[in-house]
């Protein structure tokens, strides 16, 4: 899969792009890559453990790449000696606030995952950081960002985030992860001109809108959300990968100029019909999974894409044909995996 880190794919049926796959540790990502993270789920730490005192944690002047995680730090304080890191890691924490980094301009990257911070705050000075990751915590919104123009990747994953803001003065930004907050509606995003991944999934979204300017776009992931139509794509012309699964999409549509596209995921909607894609010819992967799907002339569709090699169509009325598997290979003779299962020769 392009882009994606593969191997988790033969792992799981269902996991295409729900979140990006560089937040977050392999347990939380495998709970969530669909979109269905359980709120009430402990994650790696344990809310009730006693904090530290900085005191009894040694620091090395000389690290580059400073790494503290779960280590039952309940303050950010103390860290003025690590003057050459380039890399702070504090996931897993008992921090509450952000604060006293001010010093640490040479940090290129940024990881509070899983912690309970409430706000974006006191980032002013990290004006080289590319990085930042505060998944995972209880932010209610992007705010004080604006100096850090240099970011490439921002992963906000699993807040209580109701809006897009305050992020499209980030012209090098190339990843966002909002997947899993509160948000209904796509906008603000139109002075990202960098961005080439988009995670926006397990959200309340209800129309793929405002998407115009993202002209780099190579990812779309809005998985889990409440979609009914695919529109709003016409300008995506470098788009790559598609994950629209768990929606309520009828209709495969709106796709006439998304013609790159590798990866298309409409899986777990209400499709009667594959439609509308033959001019996708650089598909290598097509899921359609759990769909109304029931009649075998649909896969001609998909005869253009000399390149197809992987296919989900289970759960739909066709699997009940005895020949499901005999049929597929018939009609695609260049897929290697059907379902879950890789085509033995």
């Amino acid at each position: 899969m392009a882009s994606l880190s593969a191997g988790e794919l033969q792992d799981m049926e269902v996991d295409r792009r729900g979140e990006s796959e560089e937040s977050g540790d392999d347990e939380t990502r495998r709970k969530s890559i669909n979109g269905d993270v359980d709120p009430n789920q402990p994650t790696a730490t344990s809310k009730e453990e006693s904090p530290v005192d900085m005191d009894t944690i040694t620091l090395d002047p000389e690290e580059e790449d400073v790494d503290l995680v779960h280590c039952r730090i309940g303050k950010i304080e103390g860290l003025e000696v690590l003057q050459k890191a380039k890399t702070l890691s504090l996931r897993q924490n008992l921090l509450k606030k952000i604060e006293n980094l001010d010093s640490l301009t040479s940090l290129r990257e940024l990881d509070l995952y899983d912690n309970q911070i409430r706000k974006l705050e006191n980032l002013n000075n990290l004006k080289e950081l590319e990085l930042l990751d505060v998944s995972f915590n209880v932010l209610r919104k992007a705010e004080n960002l604006e100096e850090l123009t240099r970011l490439k990747k921002l992963f906000l994953l699993h807040n209580k985030i109701g809006t897009i803001s305050n992020v499209d003065h980030l012209k090098d930004l190339e990843m966002l992860e909002l997947g899993s907050n509160r948000i209904r509606v796509i906008e603000n995003l139109d002075g990202l001109s960098s961005l080439q991944s988009l995670f926006l999934g397990t959200n309340k979204i209800t129309k793929l809108q405002n998407l115009d300017n993202l002209h780099n776009l190579t990812v779309l992931s809005i998985q889990s959300n409440r979609i009914t139509k695919i529109e709003g794509l016409q300008n995506l012309l470098n788009l790559k990968e598609l994950y629209l699964s768990h929606n309520g999409i009828e209709v495969i549509e709106g796709l006439e100029n998304n013609k790159k596209l590798s990866t298309l995921d409409i899986a777990a909607n209400r499709v009667k019909k594959i439609e509308n894609i033959s001019h996708l010819t650089e598909l290598q992967e097509f899921w359609m999974n759990d769909n109304q799907i029931d009649n075998w002339s649909d896969l001609d569709e998909l005869k253009n894409a000399k390149s197809l090699e992987t296919v989900y169509l289970e759960r739909n009325p066709l699997q009940k044909d005895p020949q499901y598997r005999r049929k597929i290979m018939l009609a695609l003779p260049s897929v290697r995996q059907i379902d879950a299962t890789f085509i033995r020769f």
